[in-house]
Protein backbone atom coordinates (compact mmCIF):
# COMPACT_ATOMS: atom_id res chain seq x y z
CA UNK A 1 0.00 0.00 0.00
CA UNK A 2 1.04 3.15 -0.93
CA UNK A 3 0.89 6.32 1.07
CA UNK A 4 -0.02 9.52 -0.61
CA UNK A 5 0.90 12.82 1.56
CA UNK A 6 -1.23 16.16 0.43
CA UNK A 7 0.92 18.75 -1.44
CA UNK A 8 1.24 21.85 0.48
CA UNK A 9 -0.57 25.01 -1.42
CA UNK A 10 2.05 27.81 -2.06
CA UNK A 11 -0.89 30.46 -3.03
CA UNK A 12 -0.32 34.62 -3.90
CA UNK A 13 -0.92 34.69 0.17
CA UNK A 14 0.38 31.74 2.01
CA UNK A 15 2.88 32.31 4.65
CA UNK A 16 1.03 35.93 5.57
CA UNK A 17 -0.55 35.24 8.37
CA UNK A 18 1.35 37.53 10.41
CA UNK A 19 3.50 39.70 7.61
CA UNK A 20 -0.30 41.01 6.51
CA UNK A 21 -2.04 41.74 9.76
CA UNK A 22 -2.08 44.52 11.38
CA UNK A 23 -0.76 44.92 15.29
CA UNK A 24 -2.44 45.44 18.36
CA UNK A 25 -5.05 48.36 18.11
CA UNK A 26 -3.89 49.89 14.47
CA UNK A 27 -6.75 48.41 12.63
CA UNK A 28 -9.08 50.84 11.31
CA UNK A 29 -9.49 52.67 8.03
CA UNK A 30 -6.77 54.39 6.39
CA UNK A 31 -6.44 58.08 7.19
CA UNK A 32 -6.38 60.82 4.65
CA UNK A 33 -3.41 61.79 5.11
CA UNK A 34 -1.59 58.57 2.86
CA UNK A 35 -3.29 60.22 -0.08
CA UNK A 36 -2.38 63.76 -0.06
CA UNK A 37 1.15 62.48 0.02
CA UNK A 38 2.97 63.00 -3.39
CA UNK A 39 5.44 61.19 -5.02
CA UNK A 40 7.71 62.65 -7.71
CA UNK A 41 10.09 60.20 -10.30
CA UNK A 42 13.29 59.65 -8.15
CA UNK A 43 11.95 59.39 -5.20
CA UNK A 44 13.22 56.40 -2.44
CA UNK A 45 10.17 55.22 -0.89
CA UNK A 46 9.46 51.41 1.65
CA UNK A 47 6.84 49.01 -0.22
CA UNK A 48 4.77 48.49 2.83
CA UNK A 49 1.43 46.17 1.64
CA UNK A 50 -1.57 47.65 4.01
CA UNK A 51 -3.70 44.31 5.04
CA UNK A 52 -7.31 46.46 5.55
CA UNK A 53 -6.78 47.33 1.14
CA UNK A 54 -6.27 44.27 -1.14
CA UNK A 55 -6.30 46.34 -4.47
CA UNK A 56 -3.38 46.65 -5.43
CA UNK A 57 -1.32 45.15 -3.09
CA UNK A 58 2.31 44.12 -4.01
CA UNK A 59 3.53 40.87 -3.29
CA UNK A 60 4.61 39.09 -0.30
CA UNK A 61 7.86 39.58 -1.73
CA UNK A 62 7.88 43.17 -1.85
CA UNK A 63 6.88 44.20 1.33
CA UNK A 64 9.25 45.80 3.42
CA UNK A 65 11.73 46.78 0.30
CA UNK A 66 13.05 50.19 -0.79
CA UNK A 67 13.05 51.43 -4.26
CA UNK A 68 13.05 54.28 -6.63
CA UNK A 69 9.59 55.78 -7.86
CA UNK A 70 9.97 55.66 -11.80
CA UNK A 71 6.51 56.21 -12.93
CA UNK A 72 3.20 57.99 -11.14
CA UNK A 73 -0.45 57.25 -11.93
CA UNK A 74 -3.35 59.14 -10.33
CA UNK A 75 -4.06 56.37 -7.55
CA UNK A 76 -0.67 54.09 -7.69
CA UNK A 77 3.02 54.83 -8.25
CA UNK A 78 5.22 52.19 -10.09
CA UNK A 79 8.33 51.59 -7.96
CA UNK A 80 11.68 50.59 -8.87
CA UNK A 81 12.94 47.53 -6.53
CA UNK A 82 15.98 45.07 -6.58
CA UNK A 83 15.79 41.35 -6.39
CA UNK A 84 17.79 38.72 -6.09
CA UNK A 85 17.44 36.00 -8.11
CA UNK A 86 20.53 33.20 -7.76
CA UNK A 87 23.37 35.34 -8.24
CA UNK A 88 22.70 38.35 -9.66
CA UNK A 89 20.14 41.41 -9.24
CA UNK A 90 17.29 41.81 -11.48
CA UNK A 91 15.79 45.17 -11.64
CA UNK A 92 12.02 44.75 -10.87
CA UNK A 93 9.02 47.19 -12.04
CA UNK A 94 5.57 46.91 -10.02
CA UNK A 95 2.99 49.52 -10.33
CA UNK A 96 1.60 49.00 -6.00
CA UNK A 97 -1.07 51.67 -4.84
CA UNK A 98 -0.39 54.69 -2.65
CA UNK A 99 -1.35 52.95 0.22
CA UNK A 100 1.02 50.00 0.36
CA UNK A 101 3.96 52.91 -0.23
CA UNK A 102 5.38 55.29 2.42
Amino acid sequence: TRLYKMVRSGGLRSNTRHLFSKSFRKSGPVHLSTYLVTYKVGDYVDIKADPSIHKGMPHKFYHGKTGIVWNVTPRAVGVEVNKLVGNRLLKKRIHVRIEHVQ
